[in-house]
C-alpha cells in the first residue's frame, strides 16, 4: 500500500460512485495518495435474501444489522479482534476500525488529525436502529457521530469522515500549507508574530473559524472588497485577517474560544472586538 487507505463496509456501495469520482478526492485516488475500498455487507450474507439486519432482541422499533455479516467482513479485510489488536502495539498505532453512530464522538478537526496519521481507517456504516454492539464491543476502536442529528444511515458520515482526513495527508492538496489555514487550522504564525513577537513553534493548533474571502471584481452587488485586502500593506492585512477570525468565531461558534491557543495579542483584540461589535467589517 503506497498511500492511507480508507476501507468502507457499507449495504450501498453505489451510493459512493460519484463522491469520489470528482474534485480533490478523486485526484488523491488517481495518484495513489489515498485509496479507498468499498465493501458490500451483502457479500458477507448466507441466505438467498442476503439478509443483514433483524429484529432487535426485548422489542422495539426498527431492525438491528447483524454482527455475523460484519464480523466476516471485518475478518476478509484483516481485522482481528479488537483484544488481539491491542497486544499488537505496531497493528494498533496503524489501523483503526470505527463504528460510524449517532451515539459516537463528535468527528471533528482534532480526531480528523488523529486520524490522518494512521496507515488504515475502516469504517462501519450503521443503518436501521443501528448495529449489534458487540460488533462494537469485539472489533471497534472508536465510535464517530458528525453531528448531533439523526441520519438514515452512516454512509453520508463514511464520505465526510473520508473528506475531512484525507485532505490532511500530505501531497492530497497542491498547496501543503493550505489546509494549516482553514477554519479549526493552525494560527497564523506571521499574526501571532506580529502581534507579540511569539514565533509559530510555540503555539499549538488555532481552534478558530476561517477569515473571510474575497476575488475579483472589487465590487459586487454595490458591495467593495475590503480596502485592507487591496492596499497592499502585508502587516494590516494579516491583523485584519486575525480580527475577522475572531470576530467570526465569537459570532457564530464563541464555544470554540474556549480552547483555541490564543497568544497574548489575540486577547487583546478579542476584548476589543467584544467592546466594539463592528470591528475589522
Amino acid at each position: 500500500m503506497n498511500g492511507m487507505r480508507f476501507e468502507i463496509v457499507t449495504i450501498f456501495p453505489g451510493f459512493f460512485t460519484s463522491i469520489f469520482e470528482n474534485g480533490i478526492l478523486r485526484r488523491a485516488l488517481a495518484e495513489g495518495v489515498v485509496e479507498v475500498g468499498i465493501h458490500d455487507l451483502r457479500e458477507f450474507t448466507h441466505d438467498r435474501h442476503r439478509t443483514v439486519d433483524d429484529r432487535p432482541f426485548g422489542g422495539g422499533e426498527g431492525m438491528v444489522l447483524k454482527p455475523q455479516p460484519l464480523a466476516e467482513a471485518l475478518e476478509r479485510l484483516g481485522i482481528r479482534p479488537k483484544a488481539e489488536r491491542v497486544e499488537d502495539a505496531g497493528d494498533a498505532t496503524r489501523t483503526r476500525v470505527i463504528l460510524l453512530s449517532a451515539q459516537g464522538r463528535r468527528f471533528d478537526q482534532a480526531a480528523a488529525r488523529e486520524l490522518a496519521g494512521l496507515e488504515r481507517v475502516v469504517l462501519i456504516c450503521g443503518r436501521y436502529e443501528g448495529v449489534d454492539e458487540r460488533i462494537n464491543q469485539l472489533y471497534c476502536d472508536m465510535e464517530l457521530s458528525i453531528g448531533d442529528y439523526v441520519l438514515s444511515g452512516g454512509e453520508l458520515a463514511a464520505a465526510v469522515v473520508v473528506d475531512g482526513v484525507m485532505r490532511l495527508i500530505p501531497g492530497v492538496l497542491g498547496n501543503e500549507a493550505s489546509s494549516e489555514f482553514e477554519s479549526f487550522g493552525l494560527p497564523d504564525a506571521e499574526i501571532d508574530a506580529d502581534v507579540d513577537g511569539v514565533p509559530r513553534s510555540q503555539h499549538g493548533a488555532g481552534g478558530l473559524l476561517d477569515y473571510p474571502h474575497y476575488t475579483r471584481p472589487a465590487e459586487f452587488g454595490g458591495v467593495s472588497a475590503p480596502e485592507v485586502l487591496l492596499n497592499g500593506d502585508h502587516q494590516q492585512l494579516r491583523r485584519w485577517r486575525r480580527e475577522q477570525q475572531l470576530l467570526k468565531t465569537l459570532a457564530n461558534r464563541p464555544d470554540l474560544l474556549e480552547n483555541a491557543a490564543l497568544s497574548k495579542g489575540d486577547r487583546k483584540l478579542l476584548e476589543a472586538i467584544k467592546k466594539e461589535p463592528d470591528l475589522g467589517s
